[in-house]
Protein backbone atom coordinates (compact mmCIF):
# COMPACT_ATOMS: atom_id res chain seq x y z
CA UNK A 1 0.00 0.00 0.00
CA UNK A 2 1.20 3.52 -0.85
CA UNK A 3 -0.49 6.56 0.68
CA UNK A 4 -0.61 9.75 -1.38
CA UNK A 5 -1.45 12.91 0.57
CA UNK A 6 -3.37 15.34 -1.63
CA UNK A 7 -3.23 19.11 -0.92
CA UNK A 8 -6.52 20.94 -0.51
CA UNK A 9 -5.99 22.84 -3.80
CA UNK A 10 -6.06 19.52 -5.72
CA UNK A 11 -8.79 17.68 -3.81
CA UNK A 12 -11.50 18.84 -6.18
CA UNK A 13 -9.80 16.56 -8.74
CA UNK A 14 -9.79 13.50 -6.44
CA UNK A 15 -13.41 13.54 -5.34
CA UNK A 16 -12.43 15.67 -2.32
CA UNK A 17 -10.17 12.93 -0.99
CA UNK A 18 -7.28 14.10 1.18
CA UNK A 19 -5.58 10.70 0.91
CA UNK A 20 -5.34 8.19 -1.87
CA UNK A 21 -4.33 4.65 -0.99
CA UNK A 22 -2.96 2.54 -3.80
CA UNK A 23 -2.31 -1.14 -3.49
CA UNK A 24 1.19 -1.97 -4.73
CA UNK A 25 2.98 -5.30 -4.48
CA UNK A 26 6.47 -4.07 -5.35
CA UNK A 27 8.33 -0.83 -5.95
CA UNK A 28 7.28 1.31 -8.88
CA UNK A 29 8.48 4.56 -10.41
CA UNK A 30 6.81 7.77 -9.31
CA UNK A 31 5.65 8.26 -12.92
CA UNK A 32 3.88 4.89 -12.79
CA UNK A 33 2.22 5.84 -9.52
CA UNK A 34 0.96 9.09 -11.06
CA UNK A 35 -0.23 7.14 -14.12
CA UNK A 36 -2.30 4.89 -11.85
CA UNK A 37 -3.84 7.89 -10.10
CA UNK A 38 -4.48 9.50 -13.50
CA UNK A 39 -6.44 6.47 -14.67
CA UNK A 40 -9.02 7.11 -11.97
CA UNK A 41 -8.66 10.90 -11.80
CA UNK A 42 -7.57 12.25 -15.23
CA UNK A 43 -8.09 15.91 -14.26
CA UNK A 44 -5.76 15.45 -11.28
CA UNK A 45 -3.06 14.12 -13.59
CA UNK A 46 -3.40 17.15 -15.89
CA UNK A 47 -2.97 19.49 -12.92
CA UNK A 48 0.16 17.69 -11.68
CA UNK A 49 1.91 16.97 -15.00
CA UNK A 50 2.23 18.86 -18.24
CA UNK A 51 1.52 17.58 -21.75
CA UNK A 52 4.99 15.96 -21.94
CA UNK A 53 4.40 14.04 -18.70
CA UNK A 54 6.86 16.15 -16.67
CA UNK A 55 5.89 17.52 -13.27
CA UNK A 56 4.57 21.04 -13.50
CA UNK A 57 7.05 23.52 -12.08
CA UNK A 58 4.70 24.58 -9.27
CA UNK A 59 4.14 20.99 -8.08
CA UNK A 60 6.55 19.32 -5.66
CA UNK A 61 6.37 15.70 -4.60
CA UNK A 62 8.10 14.44 -1.47
CA UNK A 63 9.05 10.88 -0.59
CA UNK A 64 10.58 10.24 2.81
CA UNK A 65 11.02 13.98 3.32
CA UNK A 66 13.04 14.37 0.10
CA UNK A 67 11.78 16.33 -2.89
CA UNK A 68 11.51 14.05 -5.94
CA UNK A 69 13.49 16.37 -8.20
CA UNK A 70 16.47 15.98 -5.87
CA UNK A 71 16.14 12.22 -6.06
CA UNK A 72 15.53 10.67 -9.49
CA UNK A 73 12.57 12.79 -10.53
CA UNK A 74 9.71 10.77 -11.95
CA UNK A 75 12.02 7.73 -12.05
CA UNK A 76 12.26 7.76 -8.24
CA UNK A 77 11.17 4.39 -6.88
CA UNK A 78 8.21 4.33 -4.53
CA UNK A 79 8.25 1.36 -2.18
CA UNK A 80 5.22 -0.36 -0.66
CA UNK A 81 4.38 1.36 2.63
CA UNK A 82 5.65 4.74 1.42
CA UNK A 83 3.91 8.02 2.03
CA UNK A 84 3.94 10.45 -0.89
CA UNK A 85 3.25 14.12 -0.19
CA UNK A 86 2.18 16.39 -3.04
CA UNK A 87 2.58 20.13 -2.54
CA UNK A 88 1.15 22.60 -5.04
CA UNK A 89 2.46 26.14 -4.82
CA UNK A 90 -0.29 28.70 -4.74
CA UNK A 91 0.42 32.29 -5.74
CA UNK A 92 -1.78 35.29 -5.57
CA UNK A 93 -2.15 38.68 -4.16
Amino acid sequence: MVTVLVPSALRQYTGERAELRLSVESSLALAELLDRIGQEFPAFNRKVRDETGALRRFVNIYLGGEESRRLNGLDTLVEPGAEVLIIQSVAGG
